[in-house]
């Protein structure tokens, strides 16, 4: 986990402070701001990843297209623009769905605790260029597939992700 400084918020996304990546994952972790995004192609399948192994918090775990913090200064969208390109290599025009709070444990590593910003947008091609300390997988999946898939294996997927995944599914 790179030493970036994270932005500390409360619950209203009101600044608080800024603290180092890994101390903001620490324990029960120090609230922060967060995005993830979600890409979609033409069919409605998802992009998804699979978190790098060497990831301090859920590695190897499936995730949407990409999880990442704004950087001091920078907006939620421009944020989510930038990890885009740098961890799937690729653009799209991103719209906010929602943002969302949660705190959830990883073993006794540390945890997120994270007012999240949910991106969705669209990108049709398999010219992907993930990078390969973020991502170990990458793959489409159709939506139905993906659905019974998290139904039969919950296990294998970020806790993030299936709770942005409901909020998805309900269309909000």
């Amino acid at each position: 986990m790179k030493q970036d400084i994270l932005i500390l918020v409360d619950e209203q996304d009101n600044i608080l402070g800024y603290e180092e990546k890994i101390k903001a994952h620490l324990g029960d972790g120090l609230k922060h701001r967060a995005l993830s995004v979600f890409i979609f192609d033409d069919q409605y399948r998802l992009l998804m990843q699979k978190r790098a192994s060497e990831k301090m918090l859920w590695p190897g775990f499936w995730a949407n297209t990409c999880c990442s913090h704004p950087r001091q200064g920078e907006e939620y969208a421009d944020a989510a623009k930038r990890r885009l390109k740098e961890e799937m290599g690729i653009q799209a025009d991103l719209f906010l769905k929602f943002k969302f709070s949660y705190q959830v444990n990883y073993q006794n590593i540390g945890s997120e605790n994270e007012l999240c910003a949910v991106f969705s947008g669209k990108y049709q091609g398999d010219d992907i260029k993930a990078n390969p300390e973020e991502i170990e997988e990458w793959k489409w999946i159709g939506i139905d597939e993906l659905k019974q898939d998290i139904k039969n294996n919950p296990q294998i997927y970020a806790p993030w992700f299936k709770m942005e995944m409901e909020r998805i599914k309900k269309g909000i």
